[in-house]
């Protein structure tokens, strides 16, 4: 293992949220390294953040999240040149996000591997009403200093709370980096089902025929049936051991 490793972890603000129909733009690029050294020596750096110009007006309902105006992105950078100058430089081990999906649909990344913490707490603290990134700042007790953790929706204080996040994964040592690639490359793993006649029920509770149900017969979205065929893998692996 190197002496050190760097999560560099990053948050956009952006026009929109791609889909197959439109692609949107980057507006905003923040970031944060966190320094791992072992479990009890572990470095959060300072947030960063520019804005960039996403050649593309922003749309009302994406500025009334963060705010940023088209005026002020004028005479901002490309993405791409930021990406290039500030994401990459070093490079770091890992690069790290809140929900990395939404980020590697901007920034693939190379193949620098990527560690999603929203997955990753969904396995780590199951219990949580929620798993966003401000509940988790407070449910967890994240040690966030206002002046750097503020505004939310803005690319560095969200850079910076993902960095707390990621500081506190390591530290609980529950899983290896490995294990959280691994994760993130897959479903999120829902604590509780959030709709149907078991709407709240834990997944690991639901009956085994319901969960076939959804695999093989609903239109549910992927991620759904992705959580109930995770479910019946591990209840056919557990009865098999049994036996």
């Amino acid at each position: 293992m190197p002496d050190k490793i760097i999560i560099r972890c990053i948050d956009f603000e952006t026009t929109g949220e791609n889909t197959e129909e439109e692609k949107h733009a980057v507006c905003e690029v923040g970031w944060c390294d966190v320094t791992y050294h072992t479990r009890e020596h572990i470095d959060v750096g300072e947030p960063m953040a520019i804005v960039t110009n996403p050649l593309r007006p922003i749309p009302p309902v994406a500025r009334a999240v963060h705010h940023i105006t088209d005026a002020e992105l004028v005479d901002a950078p490309p993405a791409t040149a930021v990406f290039v100058k500030h994401l990459t430089v070093g490079p770091p081990n890992y690069f790290c996000a809140h929900n990395a999906d939404f980020e590697r649909s901007f920034f693939g990344g190379g193949d620098v591997p990527w560690v999603c913490t929203y997955k990753v707490a969904l396995r780590f603290w199951p219990d949580e009403q929620s798993h966003g990134l401000q509940v988790l700042r407070y449910a967890l007790d994240l040690p966030a200093a206002p002046e750097k953790a503020g505004p939310a929706h803005r690319a560095g204080p969200d850079a910076y709370l993902g960095a707390l996040l990621m500081e506190r994964i390591l530290r609980e040592g529950k899983a290896s980096l490995d294990d959280m690639v691994r994760w993130s490359k897959g479903p999120a793993l829902l604590p509780r089902i959030k709709f149907g006649k078991h709407k709240g029920k834990r997944w690991e509770d639901a009956p085994t025929d319901y969960l076939e149900w959804i695999v093989n017969k609903s239109d549910l979205d992927r991620d759904i049936k992705a959580n109930a065929k995770h479910h019946l893998k591990k209840r056919a692996a557990e009865h098999q051991g049994a036996a």
